[in-house]
Order: structure tokens, then C-alpha cells, then sequence
């Protein structure tokens, strides 16, 4: 497949060029030399070329602008490149909730085993919890052994009818739910009287089946 017809990488790309368009009226060539690299490097992948090398030197370089390092931790992610896990951990928990998504895919299509541990981190630190909502979402995708006891944790905290960041424990209800682990149960049951979580929460129940 080439990168070109990714769709996140084509929705990360755009989003970019807007940004670089409303900061400076204009696109540097960097960009476009960088999003061509990045497509080379999907072709031809991490071995046979010096696209993976560059994309790192970009990733470490001193002074590069966000939207470069951006580019070259998602390029080296779906490439297979460990050495972009940092850098994407880091933009999953950014407060631009699209980057947090575009680093969820890629860190997905990268199947890094230290994923999990990262985004159980991230989504259990309270002082973060306002950019928590894309960790526990990708904890439900990953379906890891961390997964749902962070969930369960993460939830727990989000009980309170006047918790602003009830979006996130929605997020925990269904992973929850989609995940089908039994442990979960309690944790569920005790969210069935929140105005917002309780019908998703019943959802959930019902996919773990009848209690045992």
C-alpha cells in the first residue's frame, strides 16, 4: 500500500498544511520534500534505503518544528520503526486531539510491546486526565493485559454526576464493554446510575452476558 493512500496519513497531511498555511500564508518546500520522504519510505519500508535514517534525523534534530516531527514519527511507526515509539507516546497525549490520533494509529500499525504499559500510564495520570480520552481508546484497541484493569481504575474515578470529563469515562464504559472481560463487571455496575454513562454502561453488561 502506499502511504499516499492512507487515510490517516493523507488527514494528518492536510490538517498540517493548514496549519503551516494559517501560521505562515505559505508551504515550505521542507514540507513537501518531507511528505514525499515519508512516501518513499512507506514503498520501500526500513531496509534497502536512507528514507528510515533521515525521517529519525528529523525526529532528533534540535529546532525542528512540531508539524516535521509530526511527519517523521507517523512515517516511521507504520514503517515498522521502533525508534518513533518516544515521539508518538508523546503526541498521544497532546492537547490537539487530532495528533493524539493520528499517533493512536500509528502506534497501533507499529505493535510496539511497550504500547500498552505507555498508554495505561497516560490514561491513569489524573493530572492529565483532560487528554485522556485517545490512551483509553487505544487500551481498548490493543486488547493488552494492561487494558482493562486501567479501564476499570480510569472509570472508577469518572463515577462523580458532575465530572466534566465524563467523555472519558463513556470511552472506559464501552472499551470496557468491547473488551468482554468479566473483572469489569463491578465497575460497570457501579456507573449504571450516572446520567451520562449509565445507558452505555448497560450496553456493556449485557455484552459480558449474565453474571456467574
Amino acid at each position: 500500500m502506499e502511504i499516499s493512500e492512507d487515510p490517516e496519513f493523507c488527514s494528518m497531511i492536510d490538517r498540517l498544511r493548514d496549519e503551516i498555511e494559517n501560521a505562515s500564508g505559505e508551504v515550505p518546500t521542507a514540507f513537501t520534500e518531507l511528505v514525499e520522504l515519508a512516501e518513499l519510505v512507506e514503498l520501500a519500508g526500513t531496509e534497502g534505503s536512507g528514507g528510515p535514517e533521515e525521517l529519525h534525523r528529523v525526529l532528533t534534530a534540535p529546532g525542528q518544528p512540531l508539524w516535521a516531527r509530526e511527519i517523521a514519527a507517523y512515517s516511521l511507526g507504520v514503517a515498522g520503526d521502533p525508534r518513533a515509539f518516544e515521539a508518538l507516546v508523546l503526541l498521544l497525549n497532546h492537547r490537539d486531539p487530532e495528533r493524539c490520533v493520528t499517533a493512536a494509529h500509528a502506534l497501533v500499525r507499529l505493535g510496539d510491546p511497550r504500547t500498552a504499559r505507555a498508554a495505561a500510564a497516560l490514561a491513569t495520570n489524573e493530572l492529565r486526565v483532560a487528554y485522556a480520552l485517545l490512551p483509553v481508546r487505544l487500551l481498548a484497541e490493543l486488547r493488552a493485559p494492561e487494558s482493562v484493569p486501567a479501564l476499570i481504575t480510569v472509570l472508577g474515578r469518572r463515577l462523580r454526576t458532575d465530572d466534566p470529563h465524563w467523555r472519558v469515562g463513556l470511552a472506559c464504559v464501552e472499551g470496557l464493554g468491547a473488551l468482554g472481560d468479566t473483572r469489569a463487571r463491578p465497575a460497570l455496575e457501579a456507573a449504571l446510575p450516572h446520567p451520562r454513562l449509565g445507558t452505555a454502561a448497560a450496553r456493556s453488561l449485557h455484552l459480558l452476558g449474565p453474571a456467574g
